[in-house]
């Protein structure tokens, strides 16, 4: 009886390291990835290959229209086509801009 209880601890003592050892693993493994792609991304910059998305112009002048028209964020983004942090950041942006606003 108590030999069954030493090896179901010993057991699950080791199936909890072995979860954690893959769980680390699978971490390293994905900043390994993210690192790699950083080092990418700024390589092809310097070689001029990279520039990054091209924001939409019209989704900007839509959200900055509709923002200043007084609508919410949530009723913004909804009638932009587009996600709320969207319309957070190009209002922030736009309010930035514009001076004494």
């Amino acid at each position: 009886m108590a030999n069954s209880g030493i090896a179901r601890i010993v057991l699950e003592s080791v199936q909890e390291l072995l979860l954690k050892l893959a769980l680390q693993m699978a971490r390293d493994d994905y900043e390994t990835r993210r690192e790699r792609q950083r080092q990418g991304v700024q390589l092809a910059k310097v070689a001029g290959k990279y520039a990054g998305r091209v924001p939409d112009a019209g989704t900007h002048q839509r959200i900055v229209a509709l923002r200043g028209a007084g609508q919410s964020i949530k009723r913004t983004a909804e009638l932009a086509g587009c996600s709320e942090s969207q319309v957070k950041r190009i209002w922030a942006i736009h309010r930035n801009q514009v001076p004494g606003d």
